[in-house]
């Protein structure tokens, strides 16, 4: 069966986060606030301008992965692998009971790449070290984020890696969905990014937009009037999307949710004089679902804490939803932007929001009224929730929207 009367649904998340790695001990931590940013301590950053970061914290390689693996990859790819296996026994599935070819792999990545391209710099450097460049460093890595989890777990249907800066987790759930849609039963998609080292760190601080804060509380403030940049982090969430017919086929669990709606626009060049796009990326996702704005219960923003780009998001969403007409939160405060990471992450909390019917907090913001946003703060907001929107913008003009809502017989 393919085409658009497929349904995509989810039936399992492999989470790695700075405020907990594993679904229930992430979600239990968002719920309470409970925050995972604090000063890096994976390098030196006192000669920085910028030094706090959402590190993950609780992860160890050598807990999840055999030996072999560890001389060829980076932490970012560790921890996209632990978080691969982590979804598959949540979603019940055994690849090796699969056809091989009936499965693949979708990922994205935005930020990584950095800890493996400067430990090859160094090789290079070094005496006798191994002539390798940073352009085949990177080509390689990239590679490798998708290519190891589908040669570790015999996936060898429809693969590859989405670049689209952090709208890039969202677009690759969506190119995950157009293959089920084409007859792939099984897809493991959504993004794992770390860059928390000395290279990584100086191109991040190169976009102007990192916040220089000593306060973990008051860093990162989107929609507060004291919104001074993003603090970074590392993680992520893998999901594993499958046809709902294929699904049932093999009597699955329950999914979390369907993935029922997806768009995607990009802006126009500065200096054009016409308007961002995120509106019509919005739009068109409420349409692909069918839904109309009442439909969805609440949106999960992208928050980049940028007072400029805070503007235009709550202004599109002020003019699909109305002033106030919908709520609002952002539990990536709690985590740091993820970059391509953060908004499959979101999109865990989003399902799991589903299964609980209560909206997560955003922690340490005191929101500016100016932004007419119903932003859900300091607490957990008990409230239906059968539909919610996940919004992601790229560095350089990408929009997306995700439309995820309860699975409906």
């Amino acid at each position: 069966m393919s085409g658009a009367g497929v349904r995509t649904v989810v039936t399992g998340l492999g989470v790695a986060a700075p405020n907990g790695c594993g679904v229930e001990a992430y979600w239990a931590a968002v719920r309470k606030g409970t925050s995972g940013i604090g000063r890096v301590s994976r390098f030196d950053p006192a000669q920085y301008p910028a030094r706090l970061a959402g590190e993950i914290t609780d992860f160890v390689a050598e807990d999840h992965l055999p030996g072999r693996l560890l001389p060829q990859t980076d932490r970012m790819t560790r921890i996209a692998l632990a978080s691969a296996d982590w979804a598959l026994a949540d979603a019940g599935v055994d690849p090796r009971n699969l056809p091989e070819y009936g499965m693949g792999v979708i990922t994205a990545s935005s930020s990584g790449g950095f800890e493996f391209g400067q430990r090859e710099l160094r090789a290079l450097w070094s005496k006798g070290g191994r002539h390798v460049s940073a352009y085949q460093s990177f080509a390689w890595f990239y590679a490798v984020n998708s290519g190891q989890i589908s040669i570790r777990n015999g996936m060898r249907g429809p693969s590859g890696v989405v670049v689209s800066d952090q709208a890039g987790g969202l677009d690759a759930l969506a190119q995950a969905r157009r293959q089920i849609r084409k007859g792939t039963g099984l897809v493991m998609s959504g993004a794992v990014d770390a860059s928390i080292c000395p290279w990584g760190w100086v191109a991040q601080m190169a976009s102007g937009r990192l916040s220089t804060s000593e306060d973990p509380e008051r860093a990162y403030l989107p929609f507060d009037a004291a919104a001074r940049g993003h603090v970074p982090g590392e993680g992520g969430a893998l999901l594993v999307l499958e046809d709902l017919e294929h699904a049932r086929a093999r009597q699955a669990r329950t999914p979390y949710g369907e993935i029922a709606g997806y768009g995607s626009a990009m802006d126009p060049r500065p200096g054009s004089g016409r308007p961002p796009t995120l509106v019509r990326a919005i739009e068109l996702a409420l349409a692909d679902a069918g839904a109309a704005p009442e439909d969805i219960d609440v949106v999960f923003a992208d928050a980049a804490a940028v007072p400029a780009l805070d503007r235009i998001e709550a202004e599109a969403v002020s003019r699909v939803f109305g002033p106030r007409g919908v709520p609002v939160t952002a539990p990536k405060t709690m985590t740091g932007r993820l970059y391509s990471g953060a908004a499959p992450l979101d999109v865990a909390a989003a399902l799991l929001a589903l299964r609980d019917q209560v909206i997560p907090p955003s922690v340490g913001v005191t929101p500016d009224p100016g932004y007419a946003l119903d932003l859900v703060v300091g607490a957990e907001r008990a409230a239906p929730v059968r539909s919610a929107l996940v919004v992601a913008r790229g560095h350089g003009g990408f929009n997306s929207a995700l439309v995820v809502r309860a699975v409906r017989t």
